[in-house]
C-alpha cells in the first residue's frame, strides 16, 4: 500500500499536505447526495421522455466522475497558473457566447447551447468561474495600482458578459453575474459611491427586463400573484414540502415528481422534500452552508488580495446559486432556471461547478511562502512618524 509522507517531495505529497481535506470531504458528500437524488428523481422523467430508465442517472454518474477528476486536477495548480488558466477559459467562453448567438439551437425561445455532436455545451456555465478569477485580479490591481485602468476594464468586462447573456436571453445568469460583480466590488474595498451607482444601474436593468422579456414578465407576475395556478411547477414544488412533512414519504414513494418536467434539474430540491422530508432539506442546505463558510474562513488567512477576493467571489457565487435554486423551490423567489450545484442534472452545470470548486481548492492550499508576504500596516501615519522621531532622539 502506497503511503504519502512529509519526507516525500513529489507534487502529490505537496498537494496532499497543503489541500483542505475537510473541504474536499464536504464536496464529496455533496456530490454523493446529488447521485442519490438523481436516482430518485430522474427515472420518472426518462420514462416520460421515452428514454431508458436510468438514462439521466447514468449521465449524472459520468459527469460527476469527470467533474471530480477535473476539480482535483485544477486543485494542483498554483494561484498564478490558475489565474492564467482562467484567462484562457474566459477568452474561450466569450467566443462561445458569441458563437451560440449565431449557431445555437433555439430552445424555449433562447439560444444557450452549443451542439458539439457528442454532447451539448452551455458556455454561460463555464464563463462564471473564469469571470470571477479575472475580476478578482482586476479589483486587486485597482487598489494596488491606481494608475492602472483596472476598474474601467472590470466594468467593461462585466457589461460585456451581461450583454451577451441578455442577448440569449438568460436573465437569471445575468442577474447572478451582476450580483457577484457587486459583491466582489464591495469585498475589494472600492468606493461605496461606485457600488451605489452600479446598484442603481442593475435595478434599472431589472425593470427593463420585466417589460422587454415576456417570460420574465410572466414569471414575476405569477410569483407576486396571490392566486397561483394549481398546475404551475412552483405550486407543485410547494405541495411537495407539505406532502413530505418532516421525514418524507420514503425513498421512491414520491408522486409529485411524475408531474414535473424539470424534476431532475430545477426542482430536484422539491423531490428531496417529498421523499426525504424537511429534515433532509435542512441537512442539504447546511452542507452547502458549511462549504461556503469553510472557504470564507480560509480566505481570511490569505495575504494576497487577488487570491482572497477570488476565493470569496467563487464561493459566494456557488452559495448564491444554491440559495436561489432552493428559494425558487420553496416559493420565496420567482423561477430562474438556475441549477442546484452538483444536485441538479446537467453536464455543463456539474463540470462548471467542478471548475469553480477546483479553483477554490487551489487558492486555499497552505503555501510555505505565505509568511513572506507582508500584511497591510494599519498603524496611523502620525504614530509612525512620532515613533521614528523618538528613536532618532534616543539615538
Amino acid at each position: 500500500m502506497m503511503r504519502v509522507t512529509r519526507a516525500d517531495r513529489s507534487r502529490l505529497a505537496d498537494w496532499w499536505f497543503t489541500v483542505d481535506h475537510v473541504l474536499i470531504v464536504a464536496i464529496i458528500a455533496l456530490m454523493l447526495s446529488g447521485l442519490v437524488l438523481s436516482l430518485a428523481a430522474s427515472p420518472a422523467i426518462a420514462l416520460k421522455k421515452g428514454l431508458p430508465t436510468f438514462y439521466f442517472f447514468e449521465r449524472h454518474v459520468a459527469f460527476s466522475a469527470a467533474g471530480f477528476a477535473t476539480m482535483i486536477a485544477i486543485s494542483f495548480l498554483t494561484p498564478s497558473l490558475a489565474r492564467r488558466s482562467a484567462a484562457v477559459l474566459l477568452a474561450g467562453t466569450l467566443t462561445a457566447l458569441v458563437w451560440v448567438l449565431f449557431d445555437g439551437p433555439l430552445i424555449n425561445g433562447s439560444r444557450r447551447w452549443l451542439d458539439l455532436g457528442i454532447a451539448s455545451l452551455q458556455p454561460s456555465e463555464f464563463i462564471k468561474p473564469a469571470f470571477v478569477m479575472i475580476l478578482a485580479w482586476l479589483f486587486a490591481e485597482a487598489r494596488r495600482r491606481p494608475d492602472m485602468p483596472a476598474l474601467p476594464i472590470a466594468i467593461v468586462l462585466g457589461a460585456l458578459v451581461c450583454g451577451l447573456l441578455v442577448l440569449q436571453p438568460d436573465v437569471g445568469q445575468t442577474i447572478l453575474i451582476a450580483a457577484i460583480w457587486g459583491v466582489m466590488y464591495l469585498l475589494a474595498g472600492l468606493p461605496l459611491a461606485g457600488a451605489a451607482l452600479l446598484g442603481g444601474v442593475g435595478l434599472v436593468g431589472l425593470i427593463v427586463a420585466y417589460f422587454v422579456f415576456p417570460h420574465v414578465h410572466d414569471r414575476i407576475d405569477r410569483f407576486i400573484s396571490a392566486s397561483q395556478e394549481l398546475n404551475s411547477q412552483a405550486a407543485r414544488a410547494f405541495e411537495s414540502f407539505s406532502q413530505g412533512g418532516f421525514f418524507g414519504r420514503g425513498p421512491g414513494e414520491g408522486t409529485i415528481k411524475t408531474r414535473f418536467p424539470d424534476a431532475h434539474t430545477d426542482y430536484i430540491y422539491a423531490v428531496l422534500a417529498e421523499e426525504y422530508g424537511a429534515v433532509a432539506c435542512l441537512a442539504l442546505a447546511a452542507l452547502f452552508g458549511f462549504i461556503v463558510v469553510k472557504a470564507l474562513i480560509s480566505a481570511l488567512s490569505e495575504p494576497r488580495p487577488a487570491n482572497r477576493i477570488a476565493i470569496q467571489g467563487l464561493i459566494v457565487m456557488f452559495g448564491l446559486q444554491a440559495l436561489v435554486n432552493m428559494g425558487v423551490n420553496v416559493g420565496l423567489l420567482p423561477a430562474t432556471g438556475m441549477t442546484l450545484p452538483f444536485i441538479s442534472a446537467g453536464g455543463s452545470s456539474i463540470l462548471a461547478i467542478s471548475v469553480t470548486l477546483g479553483m477554490v481548492l487551489a487558492l486555499t492550499r497552505r503555501r510555505a511562502d505565505s509568511a513572506s508576504f507582508e500584511r497591510p500596516d494599519f498603524t496611523p501615519a502620525t504614530n509612525q512618524s512620532h515613533d521614528a522621531t523618538a528613536i532618532g532622539r534616543r539615538g
